[in-house]
């Protein structure tokens, strides 16, 4: 693994950390592909069950390393190096959690929000710097403040360039919490922990159900439903849980 991209494991919950504090952990192709082999190499290990994706140094990312000469049109980076992140991401049967301090900026922003869960120290913020260089959000930065912000929101936040507060993120539904100084990292692993305790089935489908809920009718969501609470139904963890229940104890789930 490149050092610009740290994996660490402590049982069910795993660490990836973005090294490259010098220069706020912008994404240049070396790191990218780190970070993509990270995704990759985490959800190869059963034994996590819940990822933080963290930065080093002052802040979680910069974005994209504008110093850095693209060798290839722009949509093929993002397709080729980029893509297979968010898409790691978004079909891991890992729950996600982004744990930002400092600044989330351009795609960094937009891999923050990628995530299932996201923590913020209560001065840190989401910075959507594309106006600024003349571009406009990727990453599918757009989709999310869309969804969160609505579109008059999400528009002004695009044209100004504008930071959003850990406040403002968790009021919209963009952040789940805003940690008091000097906590954000304990706070994170205390909920990284009580998620880690739950059944890890159960979570990866109730993951998969939300991801697509916005696309599908009442009668097709309710079919998914069924369809999971089914495969549910029969594991072994479901059994624990009924079994714990009924003699007033915490369950110990496997995932099986």
């Amino acid at each position: 693994m490149s050092k610009l991209v740290n994996v660490e494991q402590d049982g069910a919950i795993a660490r990836i950390i973005l090294n490259r504090p010098a220069a706020f952990n912008a994404l240049n192709a070396e790191m990218r592909r780190a970070l993509r082999d990270a995704v990759a190499d985490v959800e190869g290990r059963d034994a996590a069950r819940v990822v933080i994706l963290s930065g080093a140094g002052r802040g979680f990312c910069a974005g994209a390393d504008v110093t850095e000469q693209p060798d290839a049109p722009v949509h093929l980076i993002l397709d080729a190096e980029y893509r297979p992140i968010f898409t790691g991401i978004a079909a891991s049967s890992k729950i996600w959690i982004a744990q930002v301090h400092g600044s989330a900026a351009g795609i960094g922003g937009a891999i923050a929000m990628a995530c299932d869960l996201m923590t913020m120290d209560a001065d840190a913020t989401i910075y959507m710097a594309f106006a600024a260089i003349g571009l406009v959000p990727d990453g599918g930065a757009c989709w999310q403040l869309l969804r969160a912000l609505g579109y008059r929101h999400a528009l002004q936040t695009i044209l100004e360039g504008r930071k959003i507060t850990a406040a403002e993120a968790v009021d919209h539904g963009l952040a789940n919490l805003a940690a008091a100084d000097g906590t954000l990292d304990a706070e994170t692993t205390a909920l990284a922990k009580r998620l880690a305790s739950g059944a890890p089935l159960a979570a990866a489908a109730a993951k998969r159900l939300l991801r697509q809920m916005d696309r599908l009718s009442f009668d097709e969501a309710f079919s998914r439903e069924a369809v999971e609470q089914s495969r549910l139904a029969i594991s072994a963890d479901a059994a624990e849980g009924v079994a714990a229940f009924m003699a007033r104890r915490k369950p110990s789930f496997t995932g099986e």
